[in-house]
Protein backbone atom coordinates (compact mmCIF):
# COMPACT_ATOMS: atom_id res chain seq x y z
CA UNK A 1 0.00 0.00 0.00
CA UNK A 2 1.48 3.72 -0.84
CA UNK A 3 0.39 5.16 2.34
CA UNK A 4 1.97 2.87 5.20
CA UNK A 5 0.41 2.55 8.48
CA UNK A 6 2.54 0.30 10.32
CA UNK A 7 6.37 -1.04 10.60
CA UNK A 8 5.78 -3.85 8.35
CA UNK A 9 3.66 -2.19 5.93
CA UNK A 10 7.04 0.88 5.85
CA UNK A 11 9.13 -1.85 5.47
CA UNK A 12 7.18 -3.72 2.65
CA UNK A 13 6.85 0.22 0.69
CA UNK A 14 10.63 0.60 1.06
CA UNK A 15 11.39 -2.82 -0.52
CA UNK A 16 8.80 -2.00 -3.61
CA UNK A 17 10.79 1.38 -3.88
CA UNK A 18 14.17 -0.29 -4.23
CA UNK A 19 12.45 -3.37 -6.99
CA UNK A 20 11.06 -6.10 -5.05
CA UNK A 21 9.72 -8.52 -6.03
CA UNK A 22 10.92 -7.99 -9.37
CA UNK A 23 14.61 -7.94 -8.02
CA UNK A 24 15.48 -9.68 -5.05
CA UNK A 25 16.73 -7.35 -2.29
CA UNK A 26 19.18 -8.95 -0.62
CA UNK A 27 18.27 -7.46 3.51
CA UNK A 28 17.52 -9.87 6.33
CA UNK A 29 13.83 -9.37 8.17
CA UNK A 30 16.30 -8.50 11.16
CA UNK A 31 18.30 -5.85 9.14
CA UNK A 32 14.84 -4.08 8.02
CA UNK A 33 14.04 -3.19 11.68
CA UNK A 34 17.38 -2.20 12.36
CA UNK A 35 17.01 0.25 9.60
CA UNK A 36 13.29 1.55 10.30
CA UNK A 37 14.73 1.91 14.14
CA UNK A 38 17.58 3.86 13.19
CA UNK A 39 15.27 6.03 10.92
CA UNK A 40 12.76 6.47 13.73
CA UNK A 41 15.92 7.63 16.13
CA UNK A 42 16.86 10.20 13.71
CA UNK A 43 13.49 11.64 12.72
CA UNK A 44 12.36 11.89 17.21
CA UNK A 45 15.99 13.84 17.16
CA UNK A 46 15.77 16.57 14.47
CA UNK A 47 12.21 16.55 12.98
CA UNK A 48 9.51 18.96 14.98
CA UNK A 49 6.66 16.47 13.61
CA UNK A 50 7.71 14.15 15.06
CA UNK A 51 7.61 15.59 19.22
CA UNK A 52 3.97 17.17 20.86
CA UNK A 53 4.70 20.03 23.39
CA UNK A 54 2.78 19.15 26.42
CA UNK A 55 1.99 19.02 29.80
CA UNK A 56 2.92 16.07 31.52
CA UNK A 57 1.32 15.83 35.71
CA UNK A 58 3.38 12.78 37.56
CA UNK A 59 2.71 11.55 41.10
CA UNK A 60 5.98 11.64 43.28
CA UNK A 61 6.78 8.03 45.01
CA UNK A 62 8.46 7.23 47.71
CA UNK A 63 11.23 5.80 46.17
CA UNK A 64 11.64 9.16 44.02
CA UNK A 65 11.98 11.25 47.90
CA UNK A 66 14.45 8.89 48.86
CA UNK A 67 16.33 8.90 45.78
CA UNK A 68 16.20 12.98 45.25
CA UNK A 69 14.96 12.45 41.82
CA UNK A 70 11.85 11.74 39.64
CA UNK A 71 12.00 9.02 37.12
CA UNK A 72 10.27 9.79 33.96
CA UNK A 73 8.97 7.54 31.12
CA UNK A 74 11.34 7.28 28.27
CA UNK A 75 9.09 9.06 25.60
CA UNK A 76 9.94 12.41 26.91
CA UNK A 77 12.72 13.95 25.38
CA UNK A 78 12.68 17.56 26.86
CA UNK A 79 11.88 19.12 29.91
CA UNK A 80 11.00 22.99 29.47
CA UNK A 81 10.26 23.98 32.79
CA UNK A 82 8.90 22.72 35.98
CA UNK A 83 5.46 24.71 37.59
CA UNK A 84 6.06 26.16 41.15
CA UNK A 85 5.30 23.24 43.46
CA UNK A 86 3.48 25.71 46.56
CA UNK A 87 3.29 29.83 46.24
CA UNK A 88 2.75 31.74 49.23
CA UNK A 89 0.68 34.14 47.76
CA UNK A 90 -1.29 32.23 44.81
CA UNK A 91 -2.70 29.61 46.83
CA UNK A 92 -5.76 30.31 48.72
CA UNK A 93 -6.05 27.62 51.56
CA UNK A 94 -8.45 29.16 54.09
CA UNK A 95 -10.18 32.32 55.32
CA UNK A 96 -6.97 33.74 56.90
CA UNK A 97 -4.93 33.19 53.91
CA UNK A 98 -2.93 36.66 52.43
CA UNK A 99 -4.37 35.62 48.86
CA UNK A 100 -7.98 35.61 50.17
CA UNK A 101 -7.95 38.78 51.57
CA UNK A 102 -6.38 40.68 48.78
CA UNK A 103 -8.59 39.22 46.82
CA UNK A 104 -11.75 40.79 48.94
CA UNK A 105 -9.97 43.76 49.05
CA UNK A 106 -9.22 43.97 45.10
CA UNK A 107 -13.44 43.37 44.31
CA UNK A 108 -14.24 45.79 47.02
CA UNK A 109 -11.55 48.81 45.23
CA UNK A 110 -13.09 47.38 41.68
CA UNK A 111 -16.40 47.82 42.95
CA UNK A 112 -15.71 51.48 44.10
CA UNK A 113 -13.78 51.74 40.43
CA UNK A 114 -16.59 50.70 38.91
CA UNK A 115 -15.45 47.81 37.51
CA UNK A 116 -11.81 49.07 36.19
CA UNK A 117 -9.88 46.00 35.53
CA UNK A 118 -6.45 48.11 36.15
CA UNK A 119 -5.58 48.21 39.99
CA UNK A 120 -6.96 44.53 39.82
CA UNK A 121 -4.08 43.64 37.04
CA UNK A 122 -1.97 45.62 39.25
CA UNK A 123 -2.08 43.78 41.80
CA UNK A 124 -1.96 40.47 40.01
CA UNK A 125 1.28 41.18 38.72
CA UNK A 126 2.36 42.45 42.04
CA UNK A 127 1.88 39.55 43.90
CA UNK A 128 3.45 37.38 40.87
CA UNK A 129 6.62 39.32 41.39
CA UNK A 130 6.21 39.01 45.43
CA UNK A 131 6.09 35.35 44.80
CA UNK A 132 9.06 35.15 42.15
CA UNK A 133 11.01 37.21 44.83
CA UNK A 134 10.98 35.38 47.90
CA UNK A 135 9.88 31.81 46.35
CA UNK A 136 12.07 32.21 43.47
CA UNK A 137 11.37 29.29 40.80
CA UNK A 138 11.99 25.51 40.95
CA UNK A 139 15.71 24.94 39.95
CA UNK A 140 15.51 21.66 38.06
CA UNK A 141 18.09 19.01 35.61
CA UNK A 142 16.65 16.64 33.44
CA UNK A 143 19.37 14.16 32.71
CA UNK A 144 18.16 12.96 29.08
CA UNK A 145 19.85 9.65 28.85
CA UNK A 146 18.82 8.39 32.54
CA UNK A 147 15.14 9.94 31.86
CA UNK A 148 15.64 11.36 35.85
CA UNK A 149 14.47 14.80 36.93
CA UNK A 150 16.64 16.51 39.20
CA UNK A 151 14.72 19.15 41.43
CA UNK A 152 17.58 20.74 43.44
CA UNK A 153 16.64 21.68 47.36
CA UNK A 154 12.90 20.24 47.58
CA UNK A 155 13.48 16.97 47.73
CA UNK A 156 15.99 17.38 50.91
CA UNK A 157 14.32 20.39 52.44
CA UNK A 158 11.01 18.24 52.66
CA UNK A 159 8.77 20.48 50.35
CA UNK A 160 8.06 17.84 47.96
CA UNK A 161 6.73 14.43 50.15
CA UNK A 162 5.56 11.54 49.05
CA UNK A 163 2.24 11.81 46.93
CA UNK A 164 2.66 15.04 45.67
CA UNK A 165 2.07 15.43 42.23
CA UNK A 166 4.29 17.75 39.90
CA UNK A 167 3.57 19.23 36.41
CA UNK A 168 6.19 19.49 33.89
CA UNK A 169 6.10 21.39 30.83
CA UNK A 170 7.63 19.35 28.10
CA UNK A 171 8.81 17.68 24.77
CA UNK A 172 7.15 14.19 23.61
CA UNK A 173 7.71 11.43 21.36
CA UNK A 174 4.70 11.50 19.29
CA UNK A 175 3.39 7.27 19.80
CA UNK A 176 3.79 5.63 16.79
CA UNK A 177 0.69 2.80 18.47
CA UNK A 178 -1.25 5.56 18.95
CA UNK A 179 -0.45 7.96 15.77
CA UNK A 180 0.17 5.50 12.98
CA UNK A 181 0.67 8.53 10.18
CA UNK A 182 4.49 8.76 11.44
CA UNK A 183 5.19 5.77 9.26
CA UNK A 184 3.41 7.59 6.39
CA UNK A 185 5.55 10.85 6.29
CA UNK A 186 7.71 11.78 3.44
CA UNK A 187 11.03 11.98 5.53
CA UNK A 188 10.47 8.51 6.84
CA UNK A 189 9.60 6.86 2.98
CA UNK A 190 12.45 8.51 1.68
CA UNK A 191 14.90 7.94 4.47
CA UNK A 192 14.10 4.52 5.45
CA UNK A 193 14.29 3.38 1.69
CA UNK A 194 17.79 4.75 1.48
CA UNK A 195 18.84 3.11 4.94
CA UNK A 196 17.88 -0.29 3.29
CA UNK A 197 19.70 0.80 -0.07
CA UNK A 198 23.31 1.63 2.18
CA UNK A 199 22.32 -1.86 3.75
CA UNK A 200 21.98 -3.56 0.87
CA UNK A 201 25.09 -1.98 -0.89
CA UNK A 202 26.89 -2.79 2.37
CA UNK A 203 26.04 -6.46 2.19
CA UNK A 204 26.78 -7.15 -1.49
CA UNK A 205 30.17 -5.48 -1.25
CA UNK A 206 30.81 -8.69 0.07
CA UNK A 207 30.75 -10.61 -3.17
CA UNK A 208 32.31 -7.57 -5.13
CA UNK A 209 33.96 -9.05 -8.24
CA UNK A 210 32.67 -12.28 -8.34
CA UNK A 211 30.87 -12.74 -11.63
CA UNK A 212 27.70 -14.59 -12.01
CA UNK A 213 26.30 -16.78 -14.53
CA UNK A 214 26.40 -14.99 -18.21
CA UNK A 215 28.75 -12.30 -16.72
CA UNK A 216 26.79 -10.57 -14.80
CA UNK A 217 29.15 -8.87 -11.85
CA UNK A 218 28.24 -7.74 -8.65
CA UNK A 219 28.41 -3.95 -7.52
CA UNK A 220 27.50 -3.46 -4.18
CA UNK A 221 29.43 -0.54 -4.18
CA UNK A 222 27.44 1.80 -6.21
CA UNK A 223 24.91 1.23 -4.53
CA UNK A 224 26.31 1.70 -1.28
CA UNK A 225 27.74 5.06 -2.23
CA UNK A 226 24.20 6.42 -3.99
CA UNK A 227 22.47 5.57 -0.85
CA UNK A 228 25.09 7.46 1.80
CA UNK A 229 24.54 10.24 -0.95
CA UNK A 230 20.98 10.23 -0.66
CA UNK A 231 20.96 9.80 3.36
CA UNK A 232 23.63 13.40 3.38
CA UNK A 233 21.10 14.68 1.33
CA UNK A 234 18.14 14.02 3.46
CA UNK A 235 19.75 14.56 6.56
CA UNK A 236 20.70 18.24 5.68
CA UNK A 237 17.43 18.84 4.07
CA UNK A 238 15.39 17.59 7.29
CA UNK A 239 17.80 19.66 9.47
CA UNK A 240 17.14 22.91 7.57
CA UNK A 241 13.65 22.62 6.71
CA UNK A 242 12.38 20.81 9.87
CA UNK A 243 14.25 21.26 13.02
CA UNK A 244 13.43 23.53 15.62
CA UNK A 245 16.51 26.54 15.82
CA UNK A 246 19.04 25.79 18.08
CA UNK A 247 17.65 28.39 20.90
CA UNK A 248 14.23 27.37 20.76
CA UNK A 249 14.99 25.17 23.92
CA UNK A 250 17.26 27.85 25.99
CA UNK A 251 15.47 29.74 28.63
Amino acid sequence: MATPSSRQTLIDYCLRRLGDPVIEVNVSPDQLDDKVDDALQVYREFNDDAVVRTYHKQQVSASDVSNQYVDLSTDILYVMSVFPLASSFNTARNFFDIKYQMMLNDIADMHNYMGDLAYYEQMQQYLSLLDMKLNGMVQATFSRKQNRLYIHGDFSDGDIEAGDYIVIECLKEVSTTDHTSVFNDIFMKDYTTALIKQQWGSNLMKFEGMQMPGGVMFNGRQYYDDATQEIESLRERMRLEYEKPVDFLVG
